[in-house]
């Protein structure tokens, strides 16, 4: 560990041009080790001067308004049995990156986010279990005038002071569950600081977009979609709009790689029609829905 630790319906598009990149194209990467003792290492992650970075996309249509770099990050304390990503689970894949040149590299872009209202999302894993890396990086992008968001699941949201909250422009907020027990059989986890932290960006007017996976035989009660739906519909001033992001298990081969059981290897993706019946609860509770 670092720190010690979707009232209309509207179709979205499903993905946008993407460019993806290794994260050893953003900086000194693994020869960092070489340069540092271990205590100094690890006194450099404790301080967020550097961190694990998995990898980077520049990506249009997804994960916030405009073209985005989109900054993948090692590390989160939910085991997701949906995550397409779950070699950023752990800190063992990624390259060590120097903070100042990540920041570089983000505002090389500075110019393209200007002109597509674009800006940097920091993604994982959970950004927040690199809480120090991610601050620092926040801070200095915000500061530069490019807009930012975080891709959380808001388990980890206590960790963010109010001044972090002021950095970010744009919070995507995974809600992975309705039912407690749901989301404790989907995450691991328990659902409630997923809640106290919606309270919270509510409460502090901060702009939220939800995302919900619909897995068919998991998530897809009707019980639990209402749920959801009560949940959301405590912070309705708050969340301008909410994704309903059918599951898909393209990510099946990297758990297998990884020598994990993939619990969801013979789930097929929702059918078209349970995610229009999916998106209308939400449409029908006031929200803007893709």
């Amino acid at each position: 560990m670092v720190d010690g630790v979707n009232a209309s319906v509207t179709v979205a598009p499903s993905s946008g041009p993407r460019l993806r990149g290794t994260a050893s194209g953003l900086g000194h990467g693994t020869d960092i080790a070489v340069e540092l003792s271990r205590p100094e290492l690890f006194d450099a992650r404790r301080t967020g001067d550097i961190g694990l970075v998995h990898s980077w996309e520049l990506v249009t249509a997804v994960d916030g308004p405009g073209t985005r770099m989109t900054l993948f990050l090692s590390g989160c304390p939910l085991r997701c049995q949906y995550c397409h990503n779950p070699d950023t689970m752990t800190m063992k894949e990624g390259t060590i990156e120097k903070v100042e040149d990540i920041i570089a590299k983000i505002l090389r872009y500075k110019r393209v986010f200007q002109a597509s209202g674009g800006g940097l999302t920091i993604s994982g894993g959970e950004p927040l279990f690199q809480i120090a890396f991610t601050r620092k990086i926040l801070n200095a992008v915000h500061n530069a005038g490019v807009h930012t968001t975080i891709d959380t699941s808001g388990f980890l949201g206590a960790h963010l002071s109010d001044t972090d909250l002021d950095k970010i422009d744009l919070v995507l907020l995974d809600v992975k569950s309705g039912i407690p027990e749901t989301y404790k059989e989907v995450t691991g986890q328990e659902l409630q600081p997923t809640i106290d932290f919606g309270d919270r960006l509510h409460a502090l007017g901060k702009k939220v977009w939800v995302r919900f996976v619909l897995v068919p035989g998991l998530t897809d009660s009707k019980e639990n979609i209402q749920a959801v739906c009560d949940i959301v519909s405590r912070w309705k001033e708050s969340v301008e709009r909410i994704e309903v992001l059918p599951f898909h298990n393209m990510g099946q081969d990297k758990w297998q790689q990884l020598g994990i059981h993939y619990n969801l290897e013979n789930v097929a993706p929702p059918t078209a029609e349970s995610v229009a019946r999916t998106r209308a609860v939400f449409a029908n509770a006031g929200f803007t829905v893709y």
